[in-house]
Formats: C-alpha cells, structure tokens, sequence
C-alpha cells in the first residue's frame, strides 16, 4: 500500500523543521499499516507510530525489519487509545506533555484530538491532516457523520496557523466509485 501524495508536497517542510530530532520526532497518529509514516522514515525522518491496535504496532515493526528501514532513521511504537472519553480530565490526554516536529493524521478523525494536536506540535513545526468529508457516504464508507468532516471545517480549526495547503473535493480511490471525498490541510504552527 502506497503513501498519501500529500506527503510528497510536505517533506521538504518536515526536513526544515527546527529540532526535528529523535526528541521530537514526526508523530503518525492513528497509524493502521503505516503506509505513511513509513515513507517518512524512509526519507531520513524519526517517526512514532501510534495506534490502539498492538497488531497494527507489531506489523509496522515487522514492515521495517523486512525492508531494513531502522538503519535510515529511528522509529518509536505507542500503543494508546485516542478516543478516550474523559478529555476533560487532564491526566488522561494521550498528547498532553508530548513534543512532535509534526504530527500526521490520514483517514481518521476525532475531534476531541483537535487542541491536544496543536498543542503537542512544536513551534514551526506542521500538522499534515486528510480525512473524509461529508460527500464521501455517495462513494462508500465512512458513512456516520461523526467521523466526516464539515465544509472548511479542517481549514477553520487550523486558522491560527500558517495553511501551506488545502484541497476540499474528490480524489481517486481504489473502492467501486474509483472516488472518495477528503479534505486535506498542511498547516505550519507559529513560531511564537
């Protein structure tokens, strides 16, 4: 499975990050396969991978011994659930008190992650966010609106920052349709 070609518009951006180290690595959240944060650590980038499945963590660790990635740059596994229902206490906010150069989210959204995502971000470093919007139940699933994004709804949560870029519309898929609705946003926090 290849990686999002939005990532392609976004490495020269992460190499530039300041303190872009193994201190504050990239973050690919919700990670599945790791088809993105993969690519990431193939161009020289050190990179955690998270996820709530250990399967999903046990096949990425697997995905680069096969392939020799670790000698490119490093890679971290967290297994932790994102969609915890008490938010509001702060002990249990999975990034609260954690530093990622960028952090990365593909086909996955949970609102509630939105502040803690800016938040755990470095200053100058990016948020690299594609999930499905409303449009997508025409051409499959996700269907539940809890899981679409509104119109501009990712550029408005991302209005304090720097957009590098956003895209709203359709792009091409490997489901029946050949189609699936998404926004996209590279976004650039302040330096200060």
């Amino acid at each position: 499975m290849n990686h999002s070609p939005l990532l392609e518009k976004t490495i020269a951006f992460l190499h530039e990050v300041p303190d872009a180290n193994e201190q504050t690595p990239v973050l690919d959240l919700a990670c599945g396969s790791g088809r993105n944060g993969l690519y990431l650590l193939e161009q020289n980038l050190p990179v955690v991978f998270a996820d709530i499945k250990e399967s999903a963590l046990e096949q990425v660790k697997s995905t680069i011994n096969c392939h020799h990635c670790e000698g490119k740059s490093s890679a971290g596994f967290w297994q932790v659930d994102f969609e915890q229902d008490h938010f509001e206490q702060e002990k249990v906010k999975p990034l609260a008190g954690k530093s990622f150069s960028a952090i990365i989210v593909f086909r996955y959204l949970h609102r509630a992650l939105f502040e803690q995502i800016k938040q755990a971000v470095i200053p100058g470093g990016y948020v690299v966010y594609e999930t499905f919007t409303v449009d997508q139940p025409q051409f499959g699933r996700p269907k539940n609106p809890k899981f679409l994004l509104k119109p501009g709804e990712l550029v408005e949560t991302f209005s304090d920052w720097q957009v590098i870029h956003s895209f709203e519309g359709l792009v091409e898929a490997n489901n029946e349709s050949g189609k699936q609705a998404v926004a996209q946003i590279i976004a650039r926090k302040p330096l200060l």
